[in-house]
């Protein structure tokens, strides 16, 4: 019998400010992803998502959504430090977070141009409003990345078309071995140029520059994407364990970019109708394992400051969740969550620090409260509890409270 354990991530997808957002996000006290939607569009329907427990995890209803008595449900606080999507899932695959340290780009510039000089590459300075950047081999820019916290990560962009991926991602390794920031970003698309990418170009608190992501039309064919994460070992997360253990792990999305999954099966997409097609096209063909998805969409639109497109791709999401269903036994489990806030209404661009949802459904098991639980962790620990191998590094299973 098949024996599968599925967790879906509504990336950017909040109930409401973490207890200690006042200080360790100011401004971010106030942010409710799923309170703007809702205000924006209070006739929001997401049937299999409210049959889940969305609103039991909100601890609200709304007109056309209500508590479901069926549902397992709870919310879990982000461990790792500001709001962040690599980290966070880091953290649901079972890493402990270690904080790193915050700088704008300006003041790791001249190290960068150096180390990457020292190894053989053209580096230029790109001065805008005196702030400066890199530009690499002609076509690679090195900058402040301004979708997450700033000073937390740096991009390193290129167009496809013009510098292969291989030779990007080269340059960012170099760039990562001396920086101390949380990521290093290395991405690009294919059918951009160049003067998209200065079109792109953007600067923030007069302090961080860059190229705005969304912006430089690297989403919108051919994209190409790995994240280098700060004090990140991949020995201690759930599809390592997996793996070596004998089980399959299947990775869907943009989690198949930032977590590393050697022994496993990873499928880079960005589109939520495409997402939750492989989803339950991998689920079918899976018979003992874990698969982990990324709706990356939902975190786009936040980005976008629009709650009309968050509710259009939620809505998208939900109607896969709704065909995945009925494919579950009662030996599957499936989780639906997010790896932190981001509020489209609340000012700013940014990611937010929020508690997230936890839905889990296991069929015959009804009702079942999961409380607030301290970490994301907790689902890499109940994923490698359920498949009877050794725990990650961080987490407690909830697989206890799933029991009749």
């Amino acid at each position: 019998m098949k024996k599968r354990l599925i967790v879906i991530v509504l990336d950017g997808f909040g109930i409401g400010a973490m207890e200690d957002a006042r200080l360790a996000r100011p401004g971010d006290e106030n942010a409710n992803t799923l309170r703007s939607i809702l205000k924006d569009y209070p006739d929001l329907k997401l049937p299999a998502l409210e049959k889940l427990g969305l609103m039991n995890a909100y601890g609200e209803e709304s007109d056309f959504m209500k508590f479901s008595p069926e549902a397992n449900f709870g919310s879990c606080g982000l461990m790792h430090f500001g709001a962040d999507t690599f980290m966070g899932h880091q953290e649901i695959m079972g890493t402990l977070p270690k904080k790193p340290e915050v700088h704008p780009f300006q003041e790791k510039a001249e190290a960068v141009k150096k180390h990457l000089e020292a190894n053989g590459h053209q580096v230029q300075f790109i001065q805008r409003q005196g702030l400066r950047y890199l530009l690499v081999d002609r076509f690679v820019t090195v900058a402040d990345n301004l979708e997450a916290d700033l000073g937390m990560c740096y991009n390193v962009t290129a167009p496809l078309d013009l510098i292969s991926f291989e030779e990007e991602y080269a340059i960012a390794k170099k760039v990562r071995e001396v920086v101390t920031v949380g990521r290093v970003i290395v991405f690009g698309g294919t059918g951009n140029t160049m003067e998209d990418l200065w079109n792109a170009e953007e600067v923030k608190q007069d302090r961080f520059i860059g190229i705005a992501s969304a912006k430089s039309k690297s989403y919108e064919q051919g994209y190409q994407c790995r994240h280098l994460g700060y004090g990140v070992d991949q020995k201690v997360q759930a599809p390592t364990i997996l793996t070596k253990a004998g089980f399959d792990c299947t990775l869907i999305g943009k989690v198949a970019d930032i977590v590393s999954n050697e022994g496993g099966r990873s499928i880079s997409c960005v589109p939520t109708q495409e997402v939750m097609d492989l989803t339950l096209q991998e689920t079918k063909a899976l018979n003992h394992g874990f698969l982990c998805t990324n709706v990356q969409e939902t975190d786009l639109a936040g980005h976008s400051q629009s709650t009309f497109a968050y509710k259009r791709i939620l809505e998208i999401a939900d109607q896969g969740v709704s065909r995945l269903l009925p494919e579950l036994t009662s030996q599957d489990i499936l989780v639906i969550m997010a790896d932190h806030g981001n509020d489209p209404n609340i000012g700013h661009s940014k990611h937010t620090r929020e508690r997230v949802p936890l839905l889990v459904y296991k069929k015959g098991i009804q009702g079942k409260c999961l409380g607030q639980r301290n970490t994301l962790s907790d689902i890499g620990a109940t994923v490698c509890d359920y498949f009877g191998t050794g725990a990650p590094e961080n987490g407690e299973s909830f697989l206890p409270f799933l029991k009749d």
